[in-house]
């Protein structure tokens, strides 16, 4: 199943809490490609790989790109995301809570960004949901525990994979150019950084684009009255608005994202940036493929770790990363608290 441009346009101009619901939506897109896609780009930014604005306009387009073509070959992420939670059957009340849901998200995420601190936008969305939709059913019976294992698995994998692939990834690059003269391969490396970042930003929108996807027709179902329980397919249009969306929050991307993640965590040098990226994109791409809302920020950074670790462990600054790793275990609690005493508030007031 799936909704037109049209239909949605009519039942948006009769529900005045649709309306709300998808400023709101759109609102979050707006901040994760504001707070989560400079992570994409940090370490060519901070490497002097690519200067910001190159940087920010490259992104733009590879998060368009990705959210096109990943979700055109591979759904799976904005489905699991769709079936996360349960509502109820009070779909007024339903569109209420996840209203309650996005402005969480939106509280969370600009409060990390005040302080410079890289959290996590696929977290909130989650802790978001989840908070919400307790509130809503007055227990756990909210959350589907079959899909809600899936963002365990990935909080896991993603972090162990990240640091694995950016270990192993230095390593490699290291050994096919130890006969070389530092000096030649700079150039080589300082382009194929570039492409390590496109690649992460590509990535970036093939992942988040979807989570935010499956949350725009969770709220659209909703107003409609429809319990969808099996597949949906994702309009054209939708991912057209979301790209844009994110793409104009990318614009507004803080240095402070771009240095606590490119500069405080480790040093790199350029060939390491370009490790960073590429294994960051890989573990997105497996994880995208398996069916995985993962944190693009937590695979990236990550990834910086596993890469700086492969020379020495003290070249991480590892008080930075306790810092990062605390705020992203932080998320669940804290801002599913914030959604879950807002949709109280909500539907006492409304």
């Amino acid at each position: 199943m799936t909704v037109s441009f049209p239909d949605f346009l009519d039942h948006l101009a009769g529900n005045p809490v649709l309306c709300i619901t998808v400023a709101l939506t759109l609102g979050v897109v707006l901040v994760n490609g504001w707070i989560d896609a400079p992570n994409a780009i940090a370490t060519g930014v901070s490497t002097r790989a690519i200067k910001p604005y190159p940087a920010i306009i490259m992104a733009v387009i590879c998060n368009f790109l990705g959210v096109f073509v990943m979700t055109f070959i591979n759904a799976n992420v904005a489905e699991t995301i769709y079936h996360m939670v349960d509502f109820g059957s009070n779909y007024h009340d339903s569109l209420i809570a996840l209203c309650a849901a996005m402005i969480a998200i939106v509280i969370w995420a600009m409060t990390a960004w005040f302080f410079g601190i890289p959290t996590s936008e696929s977290h909130a969305l989650i802790a978001g949901l989840s908070g919400a939709a307790i509130a809503m059913q007055n227990s756990f019976s909210g959350i589907n525990a079959e899909e809600w294992v899936k963002v365990i698995y990935g909080l896991f994998l993603s972090a162990i994979l990240g640091f694995l692939t950016g270990w192993a990834v230095v390593r490699i690059v290291e050994y096919i150019f130890r006969m070389m003269d530092r000096q030649k391969t700079s150039g080589f490396f300082k382009n194929a950084q570039v492409a390590g970042a496109a690649a992460m930003s590509f990535m970036h929108g093939a992942q988040d684009g979807q989570k935010f996807m499956g949350v725009f027709m969770l709220g659209m179902f909703m107003a409609e009255g429809v319990d969808l329980q099996g597949g949906f397919r994702i309009p054209v249009w939708l991912m057209i608005l979301c790209s844009l969306i994110m793409g104009l929050g990318t614009c507004f991307g803080g240095y402070k994202i771009i240095k606590a993640v490119g500069m405080n965590v480790v040093k790199l040098q350029q060939y390491q940036g370009f490790a960073a990226d590429l294994a960051g994109a890989l573990s997105l791409l497996f994880c995208s493929l398996c069916g995985l809302p993962v944190s693009s920020t937590q695979t990236k950074t990550t990834a910086i770790m596993g890469v700086g670790a492969s020379k020495r462990l003290t070249n991480v600054n590892w008080g930075a990363a306790k810092e990062m790793v605390f705020t992203w275990i932080l998320t669940f609690p804290g801002c599913g608290l914030i959604a879950y005493l807002i949709t109280k508030l909500f539907l006492h007031i409304f």
